[in-house]
C-alpha cells in the first residue's frame, strides 16, 4: 500500500493511493479523533489493516483536488542520514577535495533537523543570503515502523514500515565552513520527502532499485541502490545499537555520484531550477527552487 498525507478543505489527513496511482482514497470516518502517520505507526499492524479497509471504502479524491504534503510533515525526531554511502559518491567527493578515497569502515551517521522536511511537489524556498552553493542529493528514505533497540542485521528489516524518496539539499559552503553536516543540511525546506510511503511488503528488494535525479530535465544522478556501501540492515543495526529508533523515524541512506559540487566545473542550484528525484517503484519528487525574500 502507498500512504500519503494530504491537505483538503484546510484539514490534513492520511490517504491511500489507488493502485493505478490516479487518485487517493480518504478513509471512511469510522473512528473518532485525529489520525496521522505517527499515531497509526504507534498503534501497530492491526491499526494499519483497519486504515486500509476504511480507505478502500472511503471517498475517492483526484490528485488535482488536494494538496500533497510530505508523508511525515513534522517528524517527532531529527532525520538520520548517511554520508559517503555510495562508493562512487565517496570517490567524487574525495577527488573534489584533492584527497585519496578511503571507504568508510563504519556508517557515517549525521542528522538533519526535523523542521527541514518539505512537500514532494511545489516550490522549495531557499535563503540564498545564507548560501550560494545549494546542491542536490537524491536518496532512498527508510521509515521505521516498529521500535528498534539493539537489533541485529538479520531482523532489522522487520522494523521497517516502508520507503520513499528524499532530496537531501545541502549548502556546500556551510558544510566546508563548519566542518560538519548538521547546519549545512538543515536549512528550512532542505528535505523534500515523498511523494508517499510505499509499504515494505511492496518493495521486494530495496537494494535493487533505479535511483535518478535531474535538474531542468538534464540527468545528473543515475544509479542503483545496490551500490550502497552499508546496507539498510547494517545501518539500522549500527544506529539502534546506540540510539533507539522509534516508529516514524526516517533514515536517509546516502546519495550516488553526480552531485553538483563534484562536477567540473562545480554546478549549484539557482532560483527557478526544477529538480526531479525518482526511485523505481516509489515515485517522483518535483520541486522548483525559489528564493526567499
Amino acid at each position: 500500500m502507498r500512504v500519503a498525507t494530504i491537505r483538503t478543505g484546510g484539514v490534513e489527513a492520511l490517504a491511500l493511493v489507488d493502485p493505478d496511482g490516479g487518485a487517493l482514497r480518504l478513509p471512511a470516518p469510522d473512528r473518532p479523533g485525529p489520525v496521522g502517520l505517527p499515531e497509526l505507526l504507534g498503534e501497530g499492524p492491526e491499526a494499519w489493516t483497519e486504515f486500509a479497509e476504511r480507505a478502500r471504502r472511503g471517498r475517492r479524491l483526484p490528485f488535482g483536488d488536494v494538496e500533497l504534503l510530505a508523508p511525515l510533515p513534522r517528524p517527532a525526531n531529527n532525520l538520520f542520514a548517511l554520508g559517503l554511502n555510495y562508493t562512487d559518491h565517496g570517490e567524487e567527493a574525495y577527488r573534489a577535495a584533492g584527497r585519496e578515497y578511503r571507504k568508510p569502515r563504519h556508517p557515517v551517521v549525521f542528522t538533519k533537523d526535523r523542521g527541514c522536511v518539505a512537500a514532494p511537489v511545489g516550490p522549495v524556498g531557499i535563503d540564498f543570503s545564507l548560501s550560494r552553493e545549494i546542491d542536490w542529493e537524491v536518496e532512498l528514505a527508510v521509515v521505521i515502523g516498529r521500535r528498534a533497540r539493539r537489533v541485529d542485521e538479520a531482523g532489522a528489516l522487520d522494523h521497517v514500515f516502508g520507503y520513499c524518496v528524499a532530496n537531501d539539499i545541502t549548502a556546500r559552503d556551510l558544510q566546508t565552513r563548519h566542518k560538519q553536516y548538521y547546519l549545512s543540511k538543515s536549512l528550512p525546506a532542505s528535505c523534500p520527502l515523498g511523494p508517499w510511503i510505499t509499504t515494505a511488503d511492496e518493495v521486494p528488494d530495496p537494494h535493487d532499485l533505479a535511483i535518478t535525479l535531474s535538474v531542468n530535465g538534464v540527468p545528473r544522478q543515475v544509479s542503483r541502490t545496490d551500490r550502497m556501501v552499508f546496507s539498510i540492515p547494517e545501518t539500522i543495526a549500527a544506529i539502534s545499537r546506540i540510539v533507539p529508533l522509534e516508529p516514524g523515524d526516517v533514515i536517509l541512506t546516502g546519495t550516488p555520484a553526480g552531485t553538483g559540487f563534484a562536477a567540473d566545473p562545480p554546478s549549484y542550484l539557482e532560483p527557478g531550477d526544477v529538480v526531479e528525484c525518482s526511485i523505481e517503484g516509489l515515485g517522483t519528487l518535483r520541486n522548483r527552487i525559489a528564493a526567499l525574500d
